[in-house]
């Protein structure tokens, strides 16, 4: 057996996670949804590839990665007319939640984050339309209560050399390099005859490759490290402790800006 020694938070014990945090006082944020990624693919796609960004950055660069979270935001502003087009009439198992949930959920994640002691923040979503408001949410945090933070979705980590997609060869070539058991392309021909449709499926899903994931997943790692690297990490006192209230007032402050969130917007 190889012994990899364990980077998540939920799994760590207090000894391995203090030394662990001491070395490196940065949390990873693996952010997904359960969407529908076509008949050749599961629906958590978007989890598994930001649960094993953050899991394989962790042990490269150090770090600790916090729980993951997988519901995310859909069926708001510009997401709704996106996903008629792919889905039509079909139900799409979509696990989402409401913009403000998921925004107001993100901001005391932070909290306990600082509480716990990390002065960084590496926030991956797997699950890409919304960075913009969750850049928004996490700057909010640290204007206020300081936190060094590098926050993008998995297509942004390559951009310039892959151009990102839905359940296509970009997605699914990085499925296929990290859990290739899931991945089965003698389905691809379905969406024309499966009463499910196209169930958001990309034309091109079939030139995915394990090799091309592989790149993928390594230009974004590169990326992610040179982020690593380049956080600024803020003094915190030892004996810093947000309270609920401190985070009640912030939540306050920031849902009034709803009117400038790109989830909520017609395009």
């Amino acid at each position: 057996m190889i012994f990899r020694e364990d980077v998540r938070w939920e799994t760590l014990k207090p000894q391995e996670f203090l030394a662990r945090q001491a070395a490196c006082p940065v949390v990873y944020l693996p952010m997904g949804l359960c969407e529908p990624h076509g008949h050749v693919a599961p629906f958590g796609l978007d989890t598994i590839k930001a649960d094993w960004l953050c899991d394989e950055a962790a042990h490269r660069f150090g770090g600790i990665v916090a729980p993951t979270m997988n519901y995310h935001v859909h069926e708001t502003g510009y997401h709704a007319p996106w996903l008629e087009e792919v889905m039509g009439g079909v139900n799409p198992r979509l696990g989402a939640l409401p913009p403000q949930v998921v925004f107001q959920t993100l901001l005391y994640q932070l909290r306990a984050f600082r509480n716990a002691g990390f002065r960084g923040l590496v926030l991956i979503s797997g699950h890409h339309g919304a960075q913009a408001d969750l850049r928004r949410v996490v700057e909010a945090f640290s204007d206020a209560f300081g936190m060094a933070h590098f926050v993008r979705t998995d297509p942004e980590l390559v951009a310039g050399r892959f151009t990102g997609d839905h359940a296509g060869r970009y997605e699914l070539s990085q499925l296929l390099a990290i859990r290739p058991d899931l991945v089965d392309l003698s389905r691809a021909g379905r969406v024309g005859t499966d009463p499910l449709g196209r169930f958001a499926q990309n034309p091109d899903v079939e030139e995915a490759s394990a090799d091309e994931g592989t790149r993928i997943l390594g230009a974004s790692l590169d990326r992610i490290g040179q982020a690593v690297s380049a956080l600024d990490l803020p003094d915190i006192p030892a004996d810093a402790f947000l309270t609920l209230s401190d985070v009640d007032d912030l939540w306050d402050r920031f849902r009034v800006t709803q009117g400038d969130w790109v989830t909520l917007s017609a395009g």
